[in-house]
């Protein structure tokens, strides 16, 4: 007997999967709770190195159905996701896809449709990265300090190094200003 699953992935902790779960009831599509697999992670990983997919993939047997609502669901990289479909449709996984009104991705027609997407959206993905890296670059040029800002102050910084200088704990010296330990270990090698 055929069995029905979803997999909703999303990317960060900020985002979730309540909707991919609505749109695939309401295209008719019911997965049991325990054949649902949702999942934060990013959809850069390879699919299989996933721990929420690779279990799915453990499960999954000839005849079963998997939804995803989204090709991108799947991941963002063309190579990444036509390999999953084709090895889900090795085992004889049908995978459906409810942005191509649930075409069967293991079908000619989804092959295709697949492709052309799959390597839209990593073009999307790349244009990204590209924007990102020239952004950060350009900021660096105007001279603009990246990355987190310091936790301590220079005032704090001077007062932590006299502290330590006078004997007092690391690790005591860490939890007056709420800090971590290896932060006031870099303003003592500062020093």
């Amino acid at each position: 007997m055929s069995r029905t699953f979803l997999y909703a992935r999303v990317s960060t902790a900020e985002q979730t999967t309540a909707n991919q779960v609505l749109e695939a009831r309401a295209a008719g599509f019911a997965a049991l709770p325990r054949h649902t697999v949702e999942e934060t992670i990013s959809g850069s990983v390879p699919a299989a190195e996933r721990p929420g997919f690779a279990k799915l993939l453990d499960r999954l047997d000839e005849g079963d159905k998997l939804i995803v609502t989204k090709l991108d669901r799947l991941g963002r990289n063309t190579t990444d996701v036509l390999g999953t479909v084709e090895r889900l449709g090795a085992m004889g996984v049908h995978v459906h896809c409810l942005a191509l009104k649930g075409v069967d991705l293991t079908s000619a027609s989804g092959k295709l449709h697949m492709t052309v997407l799959a390597a839209v959206s990593q073009f999307e993905r790349d244009l990204l990265i590209e924007r990102t890296h020239a952004g950060l670059a350009r900021a660096k040029a105007e001279g603009k300090k990246l990355g987190r800002r310091d936790s301590l102050t220079m005032e704090q910084k001077a007062e932590i190094k006299s502290k330590l200088s006078a004997g007092a704990s690391a690790r005591g010296v860490a939890k007056e200003y709420a800090v971590s330990h290896p932060t006031i270990l870099k303003v003592e090698q500062l020093g």
